[in-house]
C-alpha cells in the first residue's frame, strides 16, 4: 500500500525572492527613512549614498539629488556674478554703442542702468533687439524695450528663487546688499548649475574644448583631466607630474581617498575644491588661488 510523503522544504518562492544581505541592509534604512523622518540632512544623504552604491540609483542622480539639497541651504551671495563682472547697458546709449558689447558677450539678458550701476531701470533682452533690424535707429529708445527689474537681497536662498524663477517666468535678477546698493546679478542659470554641473551651449564652444575657466582674477574652474603640465604652465606654478599625469590625479593623492562633492584640499598657494565627482574620479574642481604672497617672494 503506498504512503504518502511530505517534505519541510518551503515554498520556492520565498527563498528565490528573499533579499540579498548587502540589499536587505539599503532597504532597511530607506523603509527605516519612511516611518520615521530623517534626523538629518547627512542621514538622508547616508540613505540615498547606499541606494547608489547598490546601483539603486547612479552616480549622476546622486550627484543631482546632493545639488538639489545644497541648493536649500544657499543664499544668493554665494553663486551671484559680482558687480565687478555685470555687463550692462546704459539707458542713454545709442544702439550703434551697446550693440557690440551684447554680441562680444553673448548673453541674453543685461541690466540696463541710469547714471550709475547703482540706477537700475529694468532688464534688456537680447531678442528683443531684433525688430531694429526694420526701424530706424534714430527713432530707437531704450526705455520702450525693457522688462521691469527683479531686485533681491543677497540672503535670499536659491530654492525660494528657484520657485520664484519658475512661478513669475523671469530669468535674471538684480541683487542687492543691506545698503541698497547693487552687488551683482543671478540667473535661474546659475542656480541649475548648482544641481546639475555646468550647463554650456553652443555660444560655450571655446570654453567646451578648455581644461581651464576663469571665473574671476581669484577663482577658477577647473578639469580634473587637466594636464599637469598644463596647469602648471597656466597658473606659473610647479607642481611634480612624476606620478601623476593630471592634476586630478595629484588632487586624489592630497585628498588620500575619493572626495565628494564640495570637499577642499589646499596644495601650495591653491584651494581645491570639487565640484563634480562620482563613485569613479573626480571630474570637475573650483580652485581659488591665495594671493597673500607675490610671484616670487621668499
Amino acid at each position: 500500500m503506498a504512503t504518502s510523503m511530505t517534505t519541510d522544504e518551503p515554498p520556492s518562492s520565498s527563498s528565490s525572492n528573499r533579499p540579498r544581505t548587502g540589499e536587505k541592509n539599503w532597504l532597511e534604512k530607506i523603509l527605516g527613512a519612511f516611518s520615521q523622518e530623517p534626523k538629518s540632512r547627512d542621514e538622508l544623504l547616508e540613505i540615498i549614498k547606499d541606494a547608489a552604491e547598490n546601483k539603486v540609483v547612479d552616480a549622476e542622480a546622486l550627484s543631482i539629488i546632493e545639488g538639489a539639497l545644497d541648493v536649500s541651504s544657499q543664499q544668493v551671495r554665494e553663486i551671484m556674478i559680482p558687480r565687478s563682472q555685470m555687463v550692462v547697458v546704459s539707458i542713454e546709449d545709442h544702439p550703434k554703442e551697446f550693440l557690440p558689447k551684447i554680441i562680444e558677450s553673448g548673453h541674453s539678458r543685461f541690466p540696463v542702468v541710469g547714471e550709475s550701476i547703482d540706477d537700475i531701470r529694468g532688464i534688456l533682452l537680447a531678442k528683443d533687439l531684433l525688430p531694429l533690424m526694420l526701424k530706424d535707429l534714430d527713432e530707437f529708445r531704450l526705455e520702450d524695450i525693457i522688462r521691469p527689474a527683479n531686485i533681491i537681497p543677497e540672503s535670499k536662498r536659491l530654492n525660494i528663487l528657484l520657485r520664484e524663477f519658475r512661478e513669475n517666468r523671469y530669468h535674471m535678477a538684480v541683487v542687492i546688499d543691506e545698503y541698497g546698493g547693487v552687488s551683482g546679478v543671478v540667473t535661474i542659470e546659475d542656480i541649475l548649475e548648482e544641481i546639475v554641473g555646468e550647463i554650456e551651449d553652443e555660444t560655450d564652444e571655446e570654453e567646451a574644448d578648455s581644461f581651464i575657466r576663469k571665473v574671476n582674477d581669484n577663482d577658477f574652474v577647473v578639469k580634473a583631466l587637466t594636464p599637469i603640465e598644463e596647469f602648471n604652465e597656466y597658473f606659473e606654478c610647479e607642481f611634480s607630474d612624476e606620478e601623476f599625469d593630471t592634476i586630478g590625479g595629484l588632487i586624489m593623492q592630497s585628498f588620500g581617498h575619493l572626495p565628494g562633492r564640495d570637499e577642499k584640499t589646499q596644495m601650495g598657494n591653491f584651494l581645491f575644491r570639487v565640484l563634480y565627482a562620482d563613485n569613479r574620479q573626480i571630474h570637475l574642481l573650483r580652485v581659488s588661488r591665495e594671493r597673500h604672497r607675490a610671484h616670487g617672494d621668499d
